[in-house]
């Protein structure tokens, strides 16, 4: 694609970045056929490709973001499929991010709006407001219908519908603290605690735990480590994920004796702390330190296939429908080691139609879009009962939360993998 930036806009890093993607992109469009949206819409500024010519408008001619630019970004989910299937290698993640940043610094959203995003940036990545809110949410539950109609109304019982029946205790191994390896000691690693996932289900770290000191890890949850960035990053509020990355890295990369890697089992924050090194690319003082993380940055089927995972129990005669996050598979592409995992712990592993296709959690799409993500959950579970499962695994707390409720068990990979390695069989089962 050709593109038109003045020699002062391509001094701009991000903007130079950009100029690189644009410039990959061919205009082929291979990325239609597997972006949800257009699946699902049929409409061209609904696509990448759609939405590549208006980020390119947009930042070459330095003016405001308008609605109609506005609305399709908004309507993007980040998914990432479209980046498995591009034969040019275009990193529209990249793109669609500074893209965000420059609409929320260009672009006055109606109050509703900035309402919504403002008070989700201040809940979402803290654990403590987060269960505030939750259990706050859970009075309002009742009179949920009783909100009025339009985009606040419907964003409103979005968020009500995805408050889990009981909100968990905290966990009794959460906290920073290190957890001693069970014998002799393989490896020495940092396991990201996180924000929503922390308070939604504390069980899955505590499963990770559980099953890495078992097979010889010690794990760390370093003092000051926190929420990836991701939650703010990606609604373009970008000094916001940058402070959260901050934190991350200072927490990590100060720890005196080194890890050998930094184990996450949310894939959304996998995604995103393996691309610290992009993040802090002009910055002097952070980029190497970014870069260190990033390179030891490791989702936890990857770590557990390293470790060479052994059940301990008989396979339990169950079959799981493996829903593939689209953070760890476009995100990271990881495909293989999960399913791989599960069929080692003795789990019949089915996969539904449409695997590449996002579930509609998003982050905070599911809040912010709620009735395109309603449409493709319902796509996406429709698809997996076909499959005849016992139960649905993945490794995203967002996609756990968003196909939850339908009947069929939703649980986490690695709490499989520990139940079948010894540790206890997971509450929803």
């Amino acid at each position: 694609m050709q593109t038109n930036f003045s020699a002062d806009q391509l001094r701009d890093p991000d903007t130079e970045s950009s100029n690189q993607v644009l410039r990959t992109c061919v205009h082929c469009g291979f990325c239609t056929a597997t972006c949800p949206t257009f699946v699902l819409l049929g409409d061209e500024l609904d696509s990448p490709r759609g939405r590549i010519y208006l980020i390119k408008d947009l930042l070459e001619s330095g003016r405001p973001a308008t609605e109609e630019v506005v609305r399709h970004v908004d309507r993007c989910l980040s998914c990432l499929s479209c980046m498995t299937t591009c034969p040019s290698g275009v990193n529209y993640m990249h793109l669609v991010d500074h893209a965000r940043t420059v609409i929320e610094q260009t672009y006055r959203r109606p109050w509703h709006e900035r309402l919504t995003r403002s008070l989700l940036a201040a809940i979402l990545p803290y654990p403590g407001r987060m269960r505030l809110a939750l259990l706050g949410a859970k009075l309002v539950q009742p009179v949920a219908r009783l909100l009025p109609h339009g985009v606040l109304g419907s964003r409103l019982r979005a968020m009500l519908s995805l408050v889990p029946a009981r909100v968990p205790t905290p966990s009794a191994l959460g906290g920073a603290r290190t957890h001693r390896a069970a014998g002799a000691k393989r490896i020495r690693v940092a396991l990201l605690a996180g924000c929503a996932q922390e308070v939604l289900d504390p069980g899955i770290n505590d499963a990770a735990i559980r099953l890495l000191t078992r097979m010889g890890a010690e794990v760390v949850v370093a003092k000051g480590a926190g929420c990836c960035g991701a939650l703010t990053h990606h609604m373009g509020r970008h000094a916001d994920g940058m402070a959260s990355a901050r934190a991350n890295i200072a927490a990590w990369i100060d720890d005196a004796e080194g890890f050998d890697a930094i184990v996450v089992t949310a894939s959304g924050c996998g995604t995103t702390i393996k691309d610290y090194g992009f993040m802090f690319r002009s910055d002097p003082v952070w980029r190497e330190r970014a870069e260190r993380v990033s390179a030891m940055a490791l989702d936890i089927s990857e770590v557990l296939t390293r470790l060479d995972y052994v059940p301990t129990r008989p396979a339990p005669g169950l079959t799981v429908a493996y829903h593939a996050a689209c953070s760890l598979q476009h995100g990271q592409k990881i495909t293989a080691e999960p399913k791989a995992l599960l069929r080692r712990a003795g789990f019949k592993v089915v996969e539904a139609a449409e695997s590449h296709l996002c579930c509609g959690s998003a982050g905070t799409y599911n809040l912010l879009q709620p009735e395109i993500a309603t449409r493709l959950r319902t796509r996406k579970l429709d698809n997996i009962r076909r499959t005849k499962p016992n139960l649905i695994a993945a490794g995203n707390i967002g996609c756990l939360t968003q196909l939850a409720g339908d009947g069929i068990p939703v649980v986490h990979t690695v709490e499989l993998l520990d139940w079948m390695a010894g540790g206890p069989k997971p509450a929803v089962l």
